[in-house]
């Protein structure tokens, strides 16, 4: 059997917040909008939004984006509202967390 992860999916309280976020704010492109269920493409994997509530574990999942220039997509990602913290360098890469409208965990990495 060969799996690969196809799609991550968000439960959300708050559809149009989340939506405006990963669509306008990160400008991932849409590639289904319903107002239960909206798809954005997200390199070789999806993330979607689904309306209804989540039920997070203790540490939720951290979704990580890629970029080589990490100062700059965070300074390309803050203009547009994300309010990423501070890029920090580690082992060689460099990363820089913020959290979506319903505080889940995102990151913009350069580690490959």
């Amino acid at each position: 059997m060969d799996l690969s992860l196809k799609r991550v999916i968000i439960f959300t309280s708050d559809m149009e917040a989340l939506a405006r976020f990963y669509g306008g704010t990160l400008g991932l492109p849409a590639l289904e909008d319903t107002p239960r269920w909206k798809r954005f493409g997200a390199g070789a994997m999806e993330i979607a939004l689904h309306n209804g509530s989540s039920m997070l574990g203790r540490r939720p999942p951290k979704l990580v984006f890629y970029a080589a220039d990490v100062a700059a997509a965070r300074t390309a990602l803050n203009a547009r509202g994300a309010g990423l913290g501070a890029v920090k360098e580690a082992a060689g890469f460099q990363i820089c967390d913020g959290k979506d409208p319903d505080g889940n965990p995102i990151q913009i990495s350069s580690r490959p």
